[in-house]
């Protein structure tokens, strides 16, 4: 028996939540899944993972759950994720994203449990006006889904310092490809992540790709990000909860990305780079909330725990996204 203590993990049925999950299993944590399964799917949660059916504001169903499997820490994933919905539908992500979380924090510390990893964004920057963010860039978020979590940053902030509680919030940059093994990936119908569109196009699940803009400020007119391979995003997050167990007086904000973008042309040229293919695309007017470019310095997070990136190389992210799409046709199929 591993002597590392259990983890809750909010929205573990999900993209992210699911490479999570993994990765506190192989790192030897226990793990407890919480997930409505809206978006999530109850196969993407390894079968030896207590999975709850049931939402994060369930306060009685929630506090139980933290107690019957002595939980120790939450990763937080669960929430809503389409930044142009947000600014469609403000209420849904201040409700999902801001008063459940509320209401998670506050079975956390009814309960007593430690420590709190957050799933925070770069949109919480708005439009910055530096080439890579760092942790201490002005934060202006300019969409809903932005504002909904930097709400929470300051949730736990506030909380942090009233409880015995730490926390850590990570700064996702734009997150992309799949568990290198097979064994999950990004199965949401509808995703609107770029990589995960490319690939169902070139596989022939989509006609075409729309491009969102070609008047930016950037070099060719297209949206620039910086794309992280989702397993060492969820390597970060084990580190980071290593970090505040070793250290429970001290809270940690830190960006996760690589510290290098791809336009959106460059990360379609790849894609037919890697599947020999040629993705038809449609140029298109700007989403609304859509910054011209976010490029990480994650320098604090590589001086704080010691990640090293595995899978820093946009084909090889590619590669895998293009491996888990093709086995996501087959388990729908079989």
């Amino acid at each position: 028996m591993s002597d590392k203590p259990t983890v809750m993990v909010t929205g573990g049925a999900g993209y992210i939540g699911s490479h999570a999950v993994l990765a506190l299993k192989d790192a030897g944590y226990g793990v407890v899944v919480i997930d409505n399964l809206v978006t999530g799917f109850d196969w993407a949660v390894p079968g030896d993972v207590p999975l709850v059916r049931g939402d994060i504001a369930d306060q009685p169903l929630v506090e139980a759950t933290l107690r019957d499997h002595d939980v120790r820490a939450i990763m937080h994933f669960a929430g809503s994720v389409v930044v142009p919905e947000s600014v469609e539908n403000p209420l849904k992500y201040y409700h999902n994203n801001s008063a459940k979380t509320r209401d998670l924090i506050e079975s956390a510390v009814r309960v007593g449990v430690p420590h709190f990893i957050f799933s925070s964004t770069a949109a919480t920057y708005g439009t910055p006006d530096v080439e890579a963010v760092r942790e201490d860039t002005p934060q202006r978020p300019i969409n809903p889904y932005g504002m909904s979590k930097l709400m929470t940053e300051h949730m736990l902030r506030d909380v942090a310092a009233a409880h015995p509680m730490n926390f850590c919030a990570l700064r996702y940059f734009n997150v992309a490809g799949a568990d290198p093994h097979g064994r999950t990936g990004q199965s949401t119908a509808g995703a609107t992540h770029l990589i995960k569109v490319a690939v169902e196009a070139a596989l022939g699940k989509r006609e075409s790709v729309s491009i969102f803009g070609d008047d930016f400020d950037t070099p060719d007119g297209t949206g620039v990000r910086d794309y992280i391979h989702v397993s060492d995003l969820a390597a970060a997050h084990v580190l980071a909860l290593d970090a505040l167990i070793a250290e429970p007086g001290r809270s940690l904000t830190m960006n996760c990305g690589y510290g290098r973008g791809f336009s959106v042309l460059e990360v379609l040229d790849a894609v037919d780079r890697v599947t020999g293919g040629q993705i038809e695309r449609v140029f298109g007017e700007r989403r609304a909330g859509d910054p011209a470019m976010l490029v990480a310095d994650s320098s604090l997070l590589r001086a704080t725990v010691p990640w090293t990136p595995r899978y820093d190389n946009l084909d090889k992210i590619i590669e895998h996204a293009l491996m888990w799409e093709k086995k996501l046709t087959e388990l729908r199929t079989s």
